[in-house]
């Protein structure tokens, strides 16, 4: 039974998250539509990230187990036909190594936080940015970024419905750089918590708006508290952009 290896972008808000949920309409049941559409299976599609409600993805990874072989060309394009008049598409097919696996042999997952820094609020990015009017200091939030780079117990991070085992991550990278009228947030790392990202990113935009300093953001992470974080970033900003693996 051969296993393809998916590459994937959508538009998160018409969904309500990733993982498929009865009587809601969600990403892995419109991918799962559409694979039964095209060759009458009924399977669970496996992810590299489960993203929430109105997160977007521009490299989300899944794989697939299919009972015949089908060229990858076909399998993309039958995908995207069945797809067709949803936000979702699939980029790229290919057959997977043996022995991987979407979720499980990813070594990093890479995602990007876009802020809109403008008086006026988004007209064509609406539902695609968090719009913040008052001027953050890009500078400042990348100063103190640093602190949350490397090996740490992420319990103020963490949202308090996460089921993962541990609050211990590595955080490889943590950036923050000013991009004409947005300010763009990029991390990387094996694993995420539930809304790391977002409350990382919300905080850091406590420290961009002058109201946090550099040491107030270390001192939160330090407290390992999840009452010490800032303001969560919603969900529009959000995209999970690559998967790497071995």
């Amino acid at each position: 039974m051969p296993r393809y290896k998916l590459t994937i972008e959508y538009d998160g808000g018409p969904y309500n998250g990733f993982q498929a949920q009865a009587d809601q309409p969600t990403v892995q049941g419109s991918l799962e539509r559409a694979i039964k559409a095209f060759c009458g299976q009924e399977i669970r599609v496996a992810a590299a990230g489960r993203t929430d409600t109105g997160v977007h993805a521009t490299g989300q990874v899944i794989g697939i187990d299919l009972e015949k072989t089908w060229p990858a060309e076909t399998v993309r394009n039958a995908l995207n036909a069945h797809l067709r008049g949803e936000p979702i598409v699939v980029l790229e097919a290919e057959v997977a190594p043996e022995g991987w696996h979407a979720r499980f042999s990813a070594t990093e997952r890479r995602y990007r936080y876009r802020i809109l820094n403008r008086h006026s609020p988004p007209g064509l990015e609406r539902g695609h940015v968090w719009h913040i009017r008052d001027e953050l200091d890009a500078q400042a939030m990348q100063a103190a970024a640093q602190a949350l780079v490397g090996q740490h117990d992420f319990t103020t991070f963490r949202d308090a419905a996460c089921q993962a085992k541990s609050p211990v991550k590595t955080l490889d990278v943590a950036t923050v750089e000013r991009v004409g009228e947005e300010v763009v947030l990029v991390f990387e790392a094996r694993s995420f918590l539930h809304r790391q990202v977002r409350s990382m990113t919300g905080s850091l935009a406590e420290v961009g708006l002058g109201r946090w300093s550099a040491a107030d953001l270390r001192a939160a992470l330090e407290a390992a508290d999840r009452t010490r974080c800032g303001q969560v970033a919603p969900s529009d900003g959000l995209y999970l952009t690559g998967v790497s693996y071995e």
